[in-house]
């Protein structure tokens, strides 16, 4: 590293703290064992919006995979969960539609 750009006296300053750096063992062994944590960017979750037709698309693609699978395991569950999502899926299609409507007229 070059570092002949620094006024003499700070090449001294930090040549000492290289050196005091150096002879610190815990501090050796810290950096040696450091493992790099990759946590998730909330921030960027947290400002996520999925495009409105991308919702109702994914809910009433759920809820026709629940309805095929009430009719063939004909589950109480199954049933149950179809009759929880369809509901909320079709109020979403219309409302993104009566959205695209209005906007068009």
């Amino acid at each position: 590293m070059s570092t002949s750009r620094l006024p003499e006296h700070e090449q001294k300053i930090l040549d000492e703290i290289e050196r005091a750096l150096n002879r610190d063992r815990r501090l050796a062994r810290q950096l040696r064992t450091v493992r790099p944590r990759r946590r998730p960017d909330l921030s960027r979750v947290a400002g996520y919006a999925p495009h409105p037709m991308t919702v109702v698309v994914v809910l009433l693609a759920v809820a026709l995979g629940l309805l095929a699978a009430g009719i063939v395991t004909s589950r109480v569950g199954v049933v149950w969960a179809f009759a929880a999502v369809w509901p909320v899926a079709l109020f979403a299609g219309f409302r993104l539609l009566c959205r695209r409507w209005s906007r068009a007229g």
